[in-house]
């Protein structure tokens, strides 16, 4: 697999590999691509277009949908989990350790990193 070689699509390439119906935080994209932080991330998905990848799939560390107003509608973020079989209540999902989705436990660093 050939690397990503800026930082946004570094972010983008990790967000494309999250599988349909699960979810992944912030923090654990940029511990994974050991650059900047959390906020980092966050600041390149809002920049994605958020349909082009699915940034849907990208909360915080409590599993809220904390970028849900950078989309077109402040309830497309929560649509589009629940079309995956997700259930958010108070813009929280549920059973977010059930669907929590950690890169490093299923993708090779050396594949996103320089």
């Amino acid at each position: 697999m050939p690397q990503p070689n800026t930082y946004f699509q570094r972010v983008y390439s990790v967000t494309e590999a999250i599988p349909l119906g699960r979810v992944t935080n912030y923090g654990a994209i940029a511990d994974f691509l050991a650059l900047g932080s959390a906020r980092m991330v966050g600041w390149a998905l809002n920049k994605c277009g958020h349909l082009s990848i699915p940034a849907h799939r990208v909360v915080n560390r409590k599993g809220e949908l904390s970028g849900r107003n950078m989309f077109p509608t402040p309830f497309l973020m929560q649509e589009m989990l629940e079309n995956e079989g997700l259930t958010i209540i108070n813009n929280k999902i549920m059973d977010f350790e059930a669907v929590l989705w950690i890169p490093v436990d299923h993708l090779d660093p050396q594949d996103y990193n320089e």
